[in-house]
């Protein structure tokens, strides 16, 4: 799945929504963690109570100190990270759009945040501010294919979204067409 996907095209209007994070690997990370969590915190409860309160196992004949503590103990913190987890689906943060418009010379980055006054953060530019587009393609253990807008005085803003890199191809395509519908010149590739 893409890191940016595109949305809109036409003579004057560009628009590519950004996936944040409702990707494949969080939903997965949120299931598994809020299992393990429910099921280590049904573990510890288990042996305190001397109950069963798991069909497929019977912690109950575990000590509650120090085992059953430190399975409740897990099981708390795996629950917790389970919710952050969907609660960051939930807002889909770092989700947003980058729309590039001719008619108004503006390009315009939108992204989710947290729940607040500042949730979403809003950046507009001018197509005059806009001195280049730069491609950064790192390989190996953490590979890094991303698209960086770089604006006069504001430095290089990124316009892809975290987790699985594009492939080569698709980044390449991706920021040959931002570049040519700017009228910038594109760099890194």
């Amino acid at each position: 799945m893409s890191a940016i996907v595109p949305e809109i095209r036409s003579a004057d209007l560009l628009r590519y929504t950004v996936i944040g994070s409702r990707r494949p690997s969080v939903y997965f990370w949120a299931v598994a963690l809020t299992g393990g969590g429910l099921g280590f915190t049904l573990a510890g409860l288990s042996s305190y109570l001397h109950r069963n309160l798991l069909p497929f196992s019977d912690p109950a004949s575990l000590v509650f100190i120090p085992q059953g503590i430190a399975m409740l103990f897990y099981g708390v913190l795996g629950s917790l990270a389970g919710l952050y987890q969907w609660l960051s689906l939930y807002w889909n943060l770092g989700g947003g759009y980058n729309e590039f418009d001719r008619r108004t010379q503006k390009i315009t980055l939108v992204r989710q945040g947290f729940p607040g006054k500042n949730r979403e953060v809003r950046l507009e530019y001018d197509f005059a501010e806009v001195q280049s587009l730069r491609v950064e393609l790192r390989e190996g253990l953490n590979p890094r294919r991303a698209i960086y807008l770089r604006v006069k005085g504001r430095g290089d803003i990124p316009l892809t979204g975290v987790g699985q890199p594009p492939s080569l191809t698709e980044i390449e395509n991706q920021a040959a067409e931002i570049a040519r519908f700017l009228n910038v010149s594109l760099e890194g590739i």
